[in-house]
């Protein structure tokens, strides 16, 4: 079948590279994580995420991917078992019509799976068990994230049927894995201490280290969703890069009307707020939309984060509001935005190219139907985990800290730092 199909070599070796570029933003996730959590959970958020690519991508390769982009089962809601454990997989995807293997198409997304599921360590940091996370994990790209890709990425899918649009994720990752925080926060519960004590971020650096890596990936995250070398990539990569410019600027610029200071975090999380926003947009919208809509991010984004201390939900490194908002934003302003001049092929053009409010209405529907689901589901997962094997640790081991409790290790060496041993 597969000597059948028209492969490109520039095509493949473009999707090949950007899905290693997506690989790459997992442990970049893990650096802008662990900087922003207290020094006592730093290793536990390094491996946390670490675990995660490996559970991941094997659960893709066993059932995901085939839930995921298989042939529809019925009703648009999920793919059959034709590729599990990645039999067939250069047979042709249905409804897409592709220029590189199959398999490569299966590798890349199986690296947006990984990452999405990642995102969530940030919501538990500091209070998740290990073994319960990476359970938790497996079961969630199952039953949360696999029907979504299939209802929203696959071309049989509902939503993709009634001409949705979401170029790289905002739906499927940015909106997923926001929803899925809040129901992850609520099932784990608060933090001890929070919001009472102060939990600062202990090294800002290795947050920016991080920052920068995840806006290194997220070209291959946005323009590789082009699933060729061509303009369309072309496109969606300059709008990636000013989205990400203009929502750290819109952050930062609400940060100093507020307090008065534009932070070095509110920085990183500005540029990565943008990026988000821009996901589900940048292969239909042009540059000048892009940078309103990383914009509105940036701006979305700072306010959203700040909701959790007046709505009294723990969700420690914020993915609910800069994820989930953020991928709110971006997919709602595709129904504005979206034009047959960057993208010939959408099904509904935007309202300012003269489509009206049809694709705002869809938008909306998709944004609705993905916190709805992934929400419930992600609960319902939740408290599997918890009241089977448990997904959050003792109060005693919260307070000493999971690296030296669970991991038996430490990411500094503070016994020489008290004696003076430093350097000596």
């Amino acid at each position: 079948m597969l000597r059948r199909m028209r492969v490109d070599s520039g095509d493949t070796a473009w999707v090949l590279g950007s899905a290693a570029l997506v690989l790459f933003m997992t442990p970049g996730l893990a650096l802008f994580y662990s900087g922003m959590v207290r020094s006592k959970s730093v290793l536990s958020m390094l491996v946390q995420n670490l675990a995660t690519i490996a559970v991941v991508s094997v659960v893709w390769a066993a059932f995901a991917y085939s839930l995921a982009f298989g042939p529809d089962a019925g009703g648009g809601l999920i793919g059959n078992l034709h590729f599990a454990g990645l039999a067939h997989a250069n047979q042709p995807v249905p409804g897409l019509h592709l220029t590189v293997p199959p398999l490569a198409f299966a590798s890349f997304q199986m690296m947006f799976a990984v990452i999405t599921a990642a995102l969530l360590t940030g919501t538990g940091a500091d209070r998740m068990r290990f073994g319960g996370f990476l359970t938790f994990a497996a079961l969630w790209v199952v039953v949360v994230y696999a029907p979504l890709a299939h209802w929203v990425f696959a071309p049989t899918g509902w939503l993709a049927q009634r001409g949705v649009l979401d170029f790289a994720g905002g739906n499927v990752v940015e909106i997923d894995s926001g929803a899925s925080a809040l129901a992850l926060a609520l099932v784990l519960g608060r933090r001890h201490g929070w919001p009472r004590d102060a939990m600062a971020p202990h090294s800002l650096p290795l947050t920016i280290v991080g920052a920068g890596i995840l806006w290194f990936g997220w070209f291959g995250f946005n323009a590789g969703s082009a699933l060729a070398a061509n303009c369309l990539a072309s496109q969606a990569l300059i709008g990636t890069q000013l989205a990400a410019c203009t929502g750290l600027l819109g952050w930062i610029v609400v940060e100093r009307i507020r307090t008065g200071h534009a932070t070095t975090l509110g920085a990183a999380s500005g540029a990565v707020a943008g990026l988000v926003a821009i996901t589900p947009a940048c292969g239909f919208v042009n540059s000048v939309a892009a940078m309103l809509i990383g914009f509105a991010g940036g701006v979305v984004g700072v306010l959203a984060v700040g909701a959790k201390f007046r709505l009294g939900y723990d969700d420690s490194l914020d993915v609910v509001g800069v994820h989930g908002a953020g991928g709110v934003v971006g997919t709602l302003l595709v129904g504005l935005f979206a034009t047959h001049h960057v993208n010939s092929a959408i099904g509904a053009r935007g309202a300012f190219d003269g489509g009206g409010v049809h694709l705002v209405g869809e938008q909306a529907l998709a944004v609705v139907v993905t916190i709805g689901w992934a929400f419930a589901m992600t609960w319902l997962v939740g408290q599997l985990v918890q009241q089977t094997i448990g997904l959050r640790v003792s109060e005693e081991i919260e307070i000493e800290g999971l690296d030296t409790v669970v991991h038996a290790e430490s990411a500094y060496d503070f016994g020489n730092v008290r004696a003076g041993r430093i350097g000596r």
